[in-house]
């Protein structure tokens, strides 16, 4: 007879407890969270039923509580500082699936320019599930593959491993390698996600695209809950054909090709590189912009 707690449950909230006042309504959420991803993911994306009561309840919850556990911040706390993804280039992703020991990072506001949820923390870094992407199972026609989100490290392996085991397997730092190229080539964008609720740290790496990806599209609609990686895209005139890859595959509309030049729009560019790894003439580069914070780096 299976537990009734399952193991990975029970070291979820015995991490919870390890963190000096994080409150019990946030690891519950937390839970709620990864235990009912595909529920709450798809109902956020107002795409499930029955979508406008789950975000009038999840309006109500961060109207309620988040604000009472958390210090007030200038123009108080906002959905994008509990939940966020950093745009990470391909180098940078690898890197997070190839760490050999545990790590403990808080990174700085110039990185991650929220006000919770900061902090890298890996144990067993080794121990990554690639899961079937929540955004994309809720689109009716989603984009393939679909198990292409990697949650990195303990507790949150083995917690989505145990309860979404038929959407989930646990892969090789060297097969999350093999999904993070493959993403890159279909052109999709490396995003390491931080989320409050779970345990106030980084989790996840998704590849996602702008046609399914919620996050993508709730940064559209004007929540900002994606950081600039950094990084900006640059054209070296000399080599550029023209071609028009780069407008076709930019995945924040940030490139324009006019009079035979692609010309890059510095506030929509995200530096996700994939213009980069795609340009057949190597004419596009990505370069440190201070100005969109600084690069997520181990």
């Amino acid at each position: 007879m299976s537990p009734l707690i399952k193991p990975s449950t029970r070291a979820f909230f015995r991490e919870a407890r390890r963190i000096p006042g994080y409150p019990l309504l946030e690891w519950l959420h937390g839970y709620f969270y990864l235990r009912f991803t595909y529920f709450y993911i798809g109902n956020a994306m107002g795409v499930r039923f029955p979508a406008n009561l789950f975000n009038r309840l999840a309006q109500f919850w961060h109207h309620i509580f988040t604000r009472r556990q958390h210090p007030p911040q200038p123009g108080g706390i906002t959905f994008a500082d509990t939940y966020h993804g950093k745009v990470v280039p391909l180098e940078t992703a690898r890197q997070l699936v190839l760490v050999r020991e545990e790590i403990r990072i808080n990174y700085p506001e110039q990185v991650l320019p929220y006000a919770l949820a900061r902090d890298l923390i890996l144990k067993q870094p080794d121990h990554i599930v690639a899961l079937a992407c929540p955004c994309r199972t809720a689109r009716p026609q989603p984009c393939l593959p679909l198990d292409v989100c990697l949650i990195v490290g303990e507790p949150f392996a083995s917690l989505v491993m145990e309860h979404h085991a038929n959407r989930a397997h646990w892969v090789t730092p060297q097969t999350a390698l093999d999904i993070l190229q493959a993403e890159e080539q279909r052109g999709h964008v490396h995003h390491a996600f931080f989320k409050q609720a779970v345990l106030g740290r980084f989790y996840a790496i998704c590849n996602c695209c702008s046609c399914c990806c919620g996050a993508m599209q709730a940064h559209r609609h004007g929540t900002p809950m994606l950081a600039s990686s950094g990084y900006i895209s640059q054209v070296s005139q000399a080599d550029c054909t023209g071609c028009s890859t780069c407008e076709t595959i930019c995945p924040f509309n940030a490139i324009e090709v006019v009079c035979g030049q692609s010309i890059v729009n510095e506030a929509k560019c995200m530096g996700c590189g994939i213009c980069v790894s795609h340009c057949p003439q190597n004419a596009m580069t990505l370069q440190l912009a201070p100005q969109k914070g600084a690069p997520l780096k181990l």
